[in-house]
């Protein structure tokens, strides 16, 4: 079997002009690389409305369980203008200690790290499977990456039992911080259209200009919060303005402008939506114009609850680095996202994907509920498809109350014998301790 060198691996890769949504033959590459360490693999094309097709690759290694994936995209953003490059975007180079080329640190320098280790350790038995989830549309739409895939593989009852995403994470020194979850992020694309008209005689037209300036204002200075214990603030950035108009002496028909959204878990997509709407919808109303707003929701806001794993991974990196990692959500979205709600009674965590969810029990706040009574937690739960069409429904879980009885634990039995030698003898009593606790448990 062959052992691959990450760097040059990752040379390899970078030379692909995969610029998204073109494939440039990576997922082809890659799959003969790892059919070279025996995974199995599928190159999966996905294509939906308005969208180019993708192509994704799962391979694994391995058909027992626990099913270990590393996950990643090999499609990159536009190199911009190349005179500000000091070498070929597409030429990588070696500069010192750094490697120079689109896709280096986001994120095809990952994926080779992961298929070198891969061949490294491939010799070791292990128990489980090893498996890679790599997409090609994650810096796009991210509609026909990942998402589809999961969907693809929970079909084939294909279950991924621990996911490692390779998205670049420290921005000053490797081992200083690692991502337990992301926030959200929501495009909008609105639109005001008023009544087209020469500068001569407004009362004739209606700017929508204007109005426009005034909702980008308004919006622009929403808070929308302070912040969580996990979170930064959310911020809400304005990123193109524009209004096609070829003369200087007329009013136009209409103004468009597009803004972002990076939102904690206070916040989802449909509550911001709502929320802007409404601004949307007042401000058209009082200037008598008319308003049109689309959105792309790239992702929600999730979070991995820090658990025994985190630990252990944390130790792992903290053994190599010589850096215990700061656990962190900051930085951009990721498509390798799960919707966490927090209830009164306990934590709703969603896979999107796939549907899948888990519910984790606030046992103090349970431990509260009085025998007979049954309050709920309720979430929620909207759909939208590729058309923007949405439903939604709520999701009930139901807390019964119960009173339990005290627990006893067992009492080691225990005799007396009298001694008889004198009729003055007197006996002892019996002391000891019985050990028990009432049951807390609901």
């Amino acid at each position: 079997m062959p052992i691959y060198n990450e760097v040059t691996l990752a040379k390899e890769l970078i030379r692909f002009p995969s610029i998204t949504p073109i494939d440039a033959g990576t997922m082809n590459f890659l799959s003969k690389k790892l059919k070279s360490l025996g995974f199995k693999c599928k190159i999966l094309e996905f294509k939906s409305k308005n969208s180019k097709p993708i192509k994704n690759l799962y391979a694994r290694l391995g058909k027992s369980k626990p099913n270990f994936c590393y996950a990643g995209h090999t499609d990159v953003v536009p190199p911009g203008n190349l005179n500000d490059w000091t070498v070929n975007p597409f030429k990588p180079a070696v500069r010192g200690n750094y490697l120079i080329g689109r896709g280096a640190n986001d994120m095809k320098a990952s994926i080779a790290c992961f298929i070198a280790a891969v061949s490294k350790f491939k010799s070791k038995k292990f128990n489980g499977s090893i498996s890679l989830l790599i997409t090609g549309d994650e810096e796009g739409i991210a509609i026909n990456g990942t998402k589809r895939v999961v969907e693809y593989l929970k079909n084939k009852k294909e279950k991924i039992d621990f996911c490692l995403v390779g998205e670049p994470t420290n921005q000053n020194k490797l081992g200083e911080m690692m991502k337990i979850g992301r926030r959200g992020s929501i495009t909008g694309y609105l639109t005001v259209r008023g009544v087209q008209g020469h500068v001569a005689y407004p009362h004739d037209a209606n700017n929508p200009a204007p109005v426009m300036v005034k909702i980008l204002n308004q919006i622009e200075n929403i808070k929308l919060d302070k912040g969580t214990k996990n979170f930064q603030p959310s911020n809400l950035e304005i990123v193109k303005m524009n209004i096609e108009n070829t003369a200087d002496n007329v009013i136009p028909a209409e103004a468009s402008a597009t803004f972002n959204i990076r939102f904690n878990n206070k916040h989802s997509s449909s509550s911001l939506k709502k929320k802007l709407n409404n601004i949307f919808r007042k401000a058209c109303k009082k200037s008598k114009c008319s308003f049109k707003i689309s959105y792309m929701v790239s992702g929600e806001a999730f979070i991995t609850v820090p658990n025994q794993t985190t630990k252990m991974i944390q130790n792992t990196i903290k053994n190599i680095t010589k850096i215990k990692p700061k656990l962190s959500t900051s930085g951009g979205t990721s498509d390798a996202t799960d919707t966490t709600l927090v209830g009164t009674y306990g934590t709703l965590v969603v896979t999107e994907a796939t549907g899948a969810y888990v519910y984790t029990k606030n046992a103090a706040a349970i431990e509260a509920v009085d025998a007979g009574e049954t309050p709920t937690d309720t979430f929620t739960m909207t759909v939208t498809d590729s058309d923007g069409i949405t439903s939604s429904q709520s999701f009930v879980i139901t807390v019964t109350g119960a009173d339990d009885a005290p627990v006893l634990a067992a009492v080691t039995a225990a005799t007396i014998t009298e001694d008889d030698q004198a009729a003055t003898t007197v006996d002892a009593n019996l002391t000891g301790t019985l050990s028990g606790q009432p049951s807390v448990s609901k």
